[in-house]
This record gives C-alpha cells, sequence and structure tokens, in this order.
C-alpha cells in the first residue's frame, strides 16, 4: 500500500460492473450485444465473456429468441440484503401489516429484477378469502396493477420503449391487450398516484398498486394490495397504498415520493 489516498481496481471487475449499470438504465430493459459493446466502448468478444460470466451467478439473463440481456433474477438476493442493511424491514413491516389489517387483504412489497417483478415482502389479509402468494414469487414486469404503477411513472422514453413491446400482459392474456385503454389506464395512474387491476388477472381477485422510488427518482418496485374486496372500496383503498408506497419511498431515499399522484415519467 502507498498510503492512504492509495486507490487501485481490477479492470474486469469495473467492466463487469458497466455491463450491469448499462441494463439497469438504459431505456430498455432487454439490450443486444452489439448495442452493449457500442454503449461501453468494449469489444464484442470482451462484453461476451462478461455477460457469460454473470449469467453464471444469475446477475444477468439471456433472451434465447431475441438473442437480448437484461438484468437477472440473482441482483434480487444482492438487493434484499442492501434493503436490510438499510432496516427497511423495520419499515416494511409495519407498513404492510397496518395496510393488510384496515383492508383485511394481501399487502405486498415488490422489487423490480429486469423483465420480472418479485414479491420480497408481504402481510397475509383476514378475509375469509385472502389471497396468498409465497415470498420469491415472480411475475412479468408488465402484468396487472403492479405493472401499470411501474410503467406509467417510468420516464417517458423508457415507458413508451416497453409500450412497443410485444407480449404485454397488463389485461391479463396479451391478446386482450387494449393500447388506447392503456394509455388512459397509465395517465389515470399518474393522476391517481395508484393503478388498479379488476379481476383481469384472476377472476374475483382485486389488486390496487403503487410505484416505490429509489434515491435515482426512478421506480424501484411497487406495493400491491391483493384480495377479494368490492370495487366500491377502490376510492378508500387506493390511497392508503399510495401512502404505503410513499414511506417506503422515502426510507430508500427518495427525494421524489409521489406527492398527488404528479412525480415520475411525464406524458
Amino acid at each position: 500500500m502507498k498510503g492512504a489516498g492509495y486507490t487501485s481496481s481490477v479492470p474486469a471487475v469495473e467492466q463487469a460492473v458497466r455491463v450491469l449499470l448499462c441494463l439497469a438504465k438504459g431505456p430498455n430493459p432487454r439490450v443486444r450485444l452489439t448495442d452493449l459493446s457500442q454503449a461501453l466502448g468494449i469489444p464484442k468478444s470482451k462484453v461476451y465473456s462478461l455477460l457469460n460470466t454473470l449469467m453464471k451467478f444469475g446477475l444477468v439473463q439471456r433472451d434465447q429468441g431475441t438473442k437480448t440481456y437484461s438484468l437477472g433474477p440473482g441482483l434480487l438476493f444482492l438487493s434484499r440484503r442492501y434493503l436490510d442493511n438499510l432496516d427497511l424491514k423495520e419499515v416494511l413491516d409495519p407498513c404492510l401489516s397496518k395496510l393488510a389489517r384496515s383492508t383485511k387483504s394481501t399487502a405486498i412489497f415488490g422489487l423490480i429484477g429486469g423483465e420480472y417483478f418479485f414479491i420480497t415482502a408481504k402481510q397475509d389479509g383476514a378475509f375469509p378469502f385472502s389471497v396468498t402468494l409465497p415470498l420469491g414469487r415472480r411475475f412479468p414486469l408488465t402484468a396487472g396493477a403492479h405493472g401499470k404503477a411501474i410503467v406509467a411513472f417510468l420516464p417517458e422514453e423508457e415507458r413508451e420503449e416497453i409500450l412497443k413491446g410485444g407480449e404485454l400482459f397488463f389485461h391479463g392474456d396479451p391478446a386482450r391487450l387494449d393500447r388506447e385503454r392503456l394509455r388512459a389506464e397509465l395517465e389515470e395512474c399518474r393522476r391517481r398516484g395508484f393503478a388498479e387491476d379488476l379481476g383481469e388477472l384472476q377472476p374475483g381477485v382485486n389488486a390496487l398498486s403503487a410505484p416505490v422510488f429509489g434515491p435515482s427518482g426512478k421506480p424501484v418496485g411497487a406495493v400491491v394490495l391483493v384480495g377479494t374486496f368490492p370495487r366500491e372500496k377502490v376510492g378508500t383503498y387506493g390511497p392508503l397504498v399510495s401512502e404505503v408506497a410513499r414511506e417506503i419511498s422515502s426510507a430508500l431515499g427518495s427525494s421524489s415520493a409521489m406527492s398527488g399522484g404528479k412525480e415520475g415519467g411525464n406524458g
């Protein structure tokens, strides 16, 4: 060591981190090898080797059909430990418990991991027909209420890139997707601060969701309320979900916790 001011870095590790950051910050969650190479200024052969190494640990995943790369579920475990270090559990447990008790429905906190939404914390409701979902279960990022809540508050360019994609599960079966209605729902979500899915993913089961923001001001996850509560309760329960999402966003260090549902993407 040459003294207190001495710093060193490992080039391969530095490049691998740059790959992960490029996948995380780009407008498209799925990126081609060529585009990664150009964005990073690293030869394709080197980027390919880095991606293969990251895939071994589940930090990156590859879509065989489109030959694109995205962040992998292995990052979920890193993010959960990060949240543990923030003592976020001390915030999550009482917030979700209060929401579950007051609505008699299941309250969920989930994180974005690549193209998926992972359940990382939950409190089951006491309703006679409460919905139970296991920790770690994943759903398509574009599915139902959480998909609308997250995508509605993404930066406009990133949001449009997703909406131009192929299989979108916002209304359940991608074949039933109504793009015009979806855009109206996203606008309504930005206005109200929460999104809804009333029996579309699963008949008889309703869901409300609000985005959770990270320090960058972008959504990193969402709070979801799932249950068999009647539609008439949406106006009452929706703001409760938004309030819990704001509390968690603040605990994560976000300076852009929603105020009146107007924070987030443009357009």
